[in-house]
């Protein structure tokens, strides 16, 4: 198989045929392909295509010591893959298959990275320690710094690249082409395919299997911590027939805007002052006020380092810290116009004035600091002690901490649910099509911090067995009428060109659109919002057919914004119909006019699916589903070896069908 020039009825650009073509270039995208090839898929029968091979979130995001979730291999700490499973599965709204899955797939890709050159930090005995993270009990977690994610991604690439895997860059996937009710293809728009007969840039590739490892919806979000070059694409496979799950779950938290980056860990545990600035320049110290008292602010703050995510259960006297009341002021005074810092160059007023002590910052906070011989008379000091490594990130950004104050804003950092997938990470609604990595909707209301990671390397490796056992070759095109009208459809983005509208007017017009999401459907949650703002966005889904726009890269940021809005409508209607169903605060948002934590909804995930309208505009239907167990295993050793070797655990039993239903648009 390879390049292929076919005759489509007004198609013009190129069209291919593979085995399986992988959209995406992070962590995930690099192991399905790393995985398929050493599984015995030839080279040239996988594709990758991107639309940017060093703009995805794998390659750009991290965090102080970013952190890689597994099953725990220290010999100080029991563990099984049934105890991690249960952890998951205690996070809520998360089906059992799924957290057996990941929790029983971590080590093989955790010593697949290491294997590959990952330095994840072993002792002379060769034992990969851990320490705890967030809804850890077990130490599981493991890091190899600010940039974890990053050298698993190069690692992975170099891998794929000694294998000779094929990789198109330069190509959006926007449309996704199907076949008998099977994903059998995508097609792209890319500049160095645009000609005078081609102005769009089209190409398609027609493949067996569609991986979609295109990360988190971050270009939904207005205050976001995903990097800028990373746009998501979950409105692409939505709008082609696959079902979401657990939309209403993202997560927030404290991040700096100018170098987007997550602000946890050592950066709060040093004890930076927290100011904000208004239009006149006045400064303020803020936290004491906000929290009730010097002692409280600097103790919610050192706690944010473990409790990084925003959890309305960490808000006063609900059981848990008041390490989210940082959260909350931070947003509120951005609210009013100023801007927020931190610090590092002070701490808190308290410590200033009264020393470092355990009186000062807490027992928990200096014994902390004490143990890690970070005791320093400055924050900066205090980190570089500390983290050196946390330190020179900024620094390599062109932010001296030494120097400057680090502007800073509640953020969106994380997708928990999205597509929905089986337990090999193929969609139910859509078979064919493999979500994997962020896209995939597999985590619930919470989830262990770093569990991220694993998940684009179980879910990849997953997928890719599945793809590997079946074989599926790719349709013709010849005589198949359903493809061909596809592509007919798809060569209609032509007419979205030869107009005056630039591309610095849509990206305008798309950072509005998130700051009208933020006010309402982030970490603080408005139901009529929500409702009108989902109005607002099928009024501008509607208009887009009538928009022509001057260049490529115009028609580029067209396309982002028409995939934003799809999945902007998707996620706005799953929290219209939890806020309906009576759902209250919980995960990482805080619902307007809602009164304590939710717990009617733990056994559910909510389903979302959108269908186009006749009008252009978007319908939703919403159900919740009660969540499937942890499966009951047969591990008797011959049992599995010879349901292994017949391919029998392919097969799997189809979920629950008992449902309550809810719909909206």
């Amino acid at each position: 198989m390879g390049a292929e020039d076919m005759e489509c009825r007004g198609f013009s650009g190129k069209i291919r045929r593979v085995g399986a073509v992988i959209v995406g270039s992070g962590a995930a995208a690099f192991n399905a392909a790393l995985s398929l090839s050493r599984l015995g898929v030839p080279a040239e029968e996988i594709l990758m295509v991107t639309e940017g091979v060093s703009m995805g979130a794998s390659r750009n995001t991290g965090s102080d010591k970013q952190t890689y979730y597994k099953l725990s291999t220290g010999t100080n700490v029991s563990d099984s893959v049934m105890d991690m499973a249960r952890d998951y599965f205690a996070c809520e709204s998360m089906h059992g298959d799924l957290a057996l899955t990941e929790a029983a797939g971590s080590l093989r890709g955790f010593f697949r990275l290491v294997s590959l050159g990952v330095p994840f930090p072993a002792d002379r005995y060769g034992e990969y320690t851990g320490y705890k993270t967030d809804h850890d009990p077990r130490m599981r977690a493991s890091s190899c710094g600010p940039l974890t994610s990053k050298r698993m991604t190069e690692a992975l690439e170099e891998a794929c690249r000694r294998e000779r895997i094929p990789l198109s860059d330069g190509r959006r996937a926007v449309r996704i082409l199907s076949d008998g009710g099977r994903a059998a293809g995508i097609v792209t728009v890319g500049e160095a395919d645009v000609t005078a007969d081609n102005p769009a840039g089209l190409s398609a590739v027609l493949s067996g299997a569609v991986v979609w490892a295109t990360g988190g919806p971050s270009s939904v979000y207005g205050a976001s911590v995903y990097p800028e070059s990373q746009t998501g694409s979950l409105g692409v496979p939505m709008l082609a027939g696959a079902g979401s799950s657990n939309l209403t779950e993202s997560q927030y938290g404290i991040a700096s805007v100018d170098f987007r980056w997550n602000l946890s860990g050592s950066y709060q545990q040093v004890l930076p002052r927290y100011i904000s600035v208004d239009r006149e320049g006045v400064e303020r110290e803020f936290l004491p006020e906000a929290l009730g008292s010097p002692e409280a602010a600097v103790r919610a703050q050192f706690l944010k380092g473990y409790q990084w995510p925003f959890n309305p259960e960490n808000i006063g006297n609900r059981g848990g810290s008041r390490s989210s009341e940082v959260d909350i002021a931070v947003y509120r005074e951005r609210s009013l116009g100023r801007e927020v810092y931190l610090d590092f160059r002070r701490g808190p007023s308290l410590i200033e004035e009264r020393g470092l002590t355990p009186e000062t910052a807490g027992e928990e906070a200096y014994r902390y600091l004490e143990a890690g011989g970070a005791l320093g008379e400055t924050p900066v000091k205090r980190l570089r002690q500390m983290n050196e490594k946390a330190y020179r990130l900024y620094l390599d950004h062109g932010i001296d901490l030494e120097r400057v104050p680090l502007r800073a804003a509640v953020c969106a950092q994380h997708l928990n649910g999205g597509l929905s997938c089986t337990i090999w990470y193929e969609s139910p609604d859509l078979p064919g099509l493999y979500p994997v990595g962020e896209c995939a909707g597999v985590f619930g209301v919470k989830r262990p911090g770093g569990s991220a990671l694993n998940s684009t390397q179980v879910s990849s490796q997953r997928a890719a067995e599945k793809i590997a056992f079946e074989k599926r070759e790719p349709p013709e095109l010849s005589g198949n009428p359903a493809l061909t009208a596809q592509l007919e459809e798809a060569a209609s983005l032509r007419r979205l060109t030869g107009g005056d509208l630039g591309a610095e007017d849509i990206l305008a017009l798309m950072r509005e659109e998130g700051l009208c999401h933020d006010r309402c459907a982030a970490f603080l949650r408005d139901r009529d919002e929500c409702v009108r703002l989902m109005e607002e966005t099928n009024r501008a889904l509607r208009e887009l057919p009538e928009l022509r726009v001057r260049d490529f890269r115009a028609l580029l940021a067209l396309m982002i914004r028409a995939d934003t809005l799809a999945a902007r409508y998707a996620m706005l209607s799953a929290i219209t119909a939890y806020i309906d169903d009576g759902g209250l605060s919980r995960g990482s948002c805080l619902i307007e006019g809602s009164e304590g934590i939710d717990t009617a909804h733990r056994g559910l995930v909510l389903e979302t699916r959108i269908a186009r309208k006749r009008d252009g505009g978007l319908a939703a239907e919403n159900r919740f589903v009660p969540v499937r167990p942890i499966p009951q295993t047969d591990n008797w050793f011959e049992n599995v070896y010879n349901a292994y070797d017949a391919g029998e655990r392919f097969t799997e039993a189809a979920p629950s069908e008992d449902r309550k239903e809810d719909s909206a648009g």
